[in-house]
């Protein structure tokens, strides 16, 4: 659904991205991870057709995005790490500015405005001035704009910061939700915790570079073993399959040595009982 290629990007001597390509199919989340300045945002305005790369293509249902005109891009939600509101607008007429803007109108627009709302949460607030809003509620606000012409592909680009916990569970639902309704998201974090929750595949970037691209146990395999555990064995190995050993979730490194196997784990109170 979505396929970016050796996108490339700078700006005067600062290579902000270098040969970044990434694959999303449908209904599948893919984290876009990486430090401050690592070039996540750079990489989802390329996408969405706000930045034309130096180098490189981005398609968009296996057809190439060409130009700010083009009509495909209407497939594509935009959910920016500012928040795109006007605070002395309410809620409703926030949406209903943005849906003059998707031209859409008349009953498909409250259709669109009403659907938004109801995923948000934001109902009973509709009415409401954003300015009265708290910050998580402008974040939840901040997507419904995007889902308002339904999109097929949604980019989400940090849409937690600076939200409480019980907002950023209620972000984390409404994304589940539209996963399991087939669309297709781009999540770009810097919280660990969000891409084990929510991400099917992780493409982690620094400097402006892919250095990981797999799904959470792939890249779990990839880490050094932070606990250790060292089982003495009588009879030697006697029949002990090691790659048996190194399938068992939370297991990242399996060797026998000196009548020792030590193994790997990430949680050594959690895996010690499963693997003895």
């Amino acid at each position: 659904m979505l396929e970016a290629n050796s996108l490339k990007k700078s700006y005067g001597n600062i290579m902000a991205v270098d040969g970044v390509s990434l694959r999303a199919a449908a209904g599948e989340t893919v984290g876009l991870l990486g430090p401050n300045g690592a070039g996540k945002t750079t990489t989802v305005s390329i996408i969405a057709g706000l930045v034309r790369p130096d180098y490189g293509s981005v398609k968009i249902g296996n057809r190439a995005l060409a130009g700010d005109t083009d009509p495909i891009k209407r497939r594509i939600g935009l959910v920016p790490q500012d928040l795109a509101l006007f605070d002395e607008l309410t809620a409703r007429d926030n949406l209903l500015l943005f849906a003059a803007l998707y031209d859409l109108a008349g009953i498909a627009a409250n259709r669109a405005i009403g659907e938004a709302l109801e995923l948000v949460g934001l109902s009973d607030r509709s009415r409401d001035r954003v300015r009265t809003y708290s910050g998580g509620m402008k974040r939840r606000l901040n997507l419904a704009v995007a889902l308002l012409h339904d999109p097929q592909i949604l980019l989400l680009d940090e849409p937690t910061v600076g939200v409480d916990p019980q907002s950023r569970n209620a972000i984390f639902d409404n994304l589940e939700t539209l996963k399991q309704h087939g669309k297709t998201l781009l999540y770009t974090t810097h919280y660990m915790e969000e891409a084990e929750r929510l991400c099917d595949r992780v493409v982690i970037i620094d400097h402006g570079r892919v250095i990981a691209d797999d799904g959470l146990q792939g890249l779990y395999r990839m880490l050094p073993a932070s606990n250790l555990l060292g089982i003495e064995l009588e009879s030697g190995v006697d029949g002990l399959a090691l790659d048996q050993v190194r399938a068992l979730p939370g297991v990242t490194s399996a060797e026998f040595e000196g009548g020792t196997l030590r193994v790997g784990v990430r949680d050594l109170a959690a895996e010690t009982p499963r693997l003895l």
